[in-house]
């Protein structure tokens, strides 16, 4: 977190406003469209959350095919803006946006399963904390507009240091979105946990309240980590799945970075949470027991092609396209130079948020799977998993 900054570059950003009459900053055109995508940002969030809850099969298909045609959207936006930054900003948009639909394609014959999972995960009780989970998005919301009024006060002080102090502030808003999000994460996972493994109904804000008391620095690491491990592993399956070819010397080298990857993802995974929930454990350690859980049980497999994460992150893409397009759209009219820029930050806040209110899926998700590992003879799971474990074992024999 990184307030002393945003107060001190607010008050900045009042006295050079009101010292100098030649206005070069329009606060009105600045942050009307900002603040207006942020709180259109956490209303979506809301939404998909009552949709996905209600839901889950639609909502689950329907983000595959409007990801990418909402990221096309912004895309055009930025070619339709002219300059040259906005073209390659659109091309690289673009070029996204047509991944995801193959993405989307490619993943399609595992959708069935992942809907399965996510039903049975999120639908017995305890009931779904709308409570905590509306908290966790105000609270997440009104950082944000902090955070853009800090931007926007740079921007009108004219400081030599802006953009160091504005990427201080995007940083800062990152990381502190994701320790929102991930003590939601290590808090919901563990009731979710505690009741799919014990029948034990744990009151969510007891759980929210040893995590606020004694958990804190294990989430601030595992903020840090995930994201990080997180790349490099998505980056090595795709490397992967690219490397077969005649070149030796670059197959050795991926394979390489894969067993690299495969390894530290090992010391800090989102699964991670779940122990670091239940038992106060450090996230390192944490996130070492579950994964040795999955390969005891032969749950790599499934592990690494669960969509639970890629559902998440696609409906945050989605939430932040729309938050672009309304401050993109918004500044392009009554400010054409502004566009730019509100419309990227929308986009990260606009994804930020909504990433906070998918925690509850992902706590499901990720206790469930956490359970499953430490006792799969558990009457509580169908046949659901080892239908999958064994549908995977066939499919790599034929390979």
């Amino acid at each position: 977190m990184n307030p002393p900054l945003t107060v001190y570059l607010i008050v900045q950003g009042i006295i050079h406003y009101k010292a100098h009459h030649q206005r070069h900053f329009h606060p009105t055109k600045w942050y009307h469209p900002l603040l207006s995508s942020t709180v259109c940002a956490a209303i979506l969030s809301v939404a998909w959350q009552g949709i996905t809850g209600c839901y889950p099969s639609k909502a689950f298909k329907a983000v595959f095919w409007l990801g990418p045609i909402l990221t096309g959207a912004v895309a055009l936006l930025h070619l339709l803006i002219g300059t040259s930054v906005n073209f390659t900003i659109g091309v690289a948009t673009l070029i996204f946006s047509l991944t995801m639909s193959l993405y989307g394609c490619w993943v399609n014959s595992r959708l069935v399963y992942a809907i399965r999972v996510l039903i049975l995960s999120s639908s017995p009780p305890p009931t779904k904390p709308t409570f905590l989970i509306l908290l966790s998005i105000l609270l997440g919301t009104l950082y944000s507009g902090f955070m853009v009024i800090g931007i926007g006060s740079a921007l009108a002080s004219r400081t030599k240091l802006n953009s160091v102090y504005i990427s201080i502030i995007l940083l800062s808003l990152a990381w502190t979105m994701l320790v929102i999000r991930n003590t939601m994460l290590a808090s919901m996972s563990r009731v979710k946990y505690m009741f799919v493994a014990y029948m034990v109904d744990l009151k969510t804000s007891l759980a929210l309240c040893d995590t606020l008391k004694h958990l804190m620095g294990s989430i601030c690491i595992g903020s840090f980590l995930v994201p990080i491990l997180g790349i490099m592993w998505g980056s090595a399956r795709c490397i992967d799945l690219l490397q077969e070819g005649p070149n030796e010397l670059c197959c050795s080298c991926a394979k390489c970075y894969t067993c690299c990857a495969s390894t530290l993802v090992m010391y800090g995974n989102r699964w991670g949470f779940v122990h670091v929930g239940l038992h106060n454990k450090s996230f390192v350690q944490a996130s070492k027991y579950a994964w040795d859980m999955f390969k005891k049980n032969g749950l790599e497999s499934v592990i690494d092609s669960d969509l639970t994460s890629s559902f998440c992150f696609i409906s945050a893409v989605t939430v932040g396209a729309i938050s672009s397009l309304v401050s993109g759209i918004w500044a392009l009219v009554v400010h054409k130079s502004y566009a730019t820029e509100l419309s990227l930050y929308a986009f990260i806040i606009g994804y930020l948020i909504s990433r906070i209110a998918m925690a509850w899926q992902q706590a499901c998700i990720a206790a469930y799977y956490v359970a499953y590992a430490e006792n799969p003879e558990n009457m509580e799971f169908d046949s659901t998993i080892p239908d999958r474990i064994q549908r995977l074992q066939r499919l790599q024999a034929c390979i």
